[in-house]
């Protein structure tokens, strides 16, 4: 009779979110613990909260390993805004520079009369 009996292979005893395990059978018949990772979130937009296109969804400590150019993409605030975000930051600051503009122009109107 075999018996269906498994233990933790690490020294971690505990059923934890960093312990989660399944059970797997080997070709050699015998049952043994697999760990599973955690899952991954994806990056997200610091204004919007949508995720971040083109930038993996890894571990943090896998994120570290990556190179800077698969961690980010080539824009402005990329990798930490969406394009959409950006795209409308750039809008918002030009448009206040205009009315800077506009006041001064007015202001120097209103001088000259």
């Amino acid at each position: 009779m075999v018996l269906n009996r498994v233990t933790y292979r690490r020294r971690l005893s505990y059923n934890t979110k960093s312990n989660k395990t399944h059970v797997t059978k080997t070709p050699g018949g015998k049952l043994v613990i697999h760990y599973a990772t955690k899952k991954t979130q994806i990056s997200k937009c610091g204004d919007c909260k949508l995720g971040l296109r083109g930038i993996p969804a890894v571990r943090p400590v896998k994120l570290a390993s990556l190179s800077r150019r698969v961690k980010k993409v080539n824009r402005v605030y990329g990798g930490s805004k969406c394009g959409k975000c950006v795209r409308s930051r750039i809008i918002r600051a030009f448009l206040i520079e205009e009315q800077k503009i506009v006041a001064k122009v007015l202001k120097a109107q209103a001088a000259k009369s």
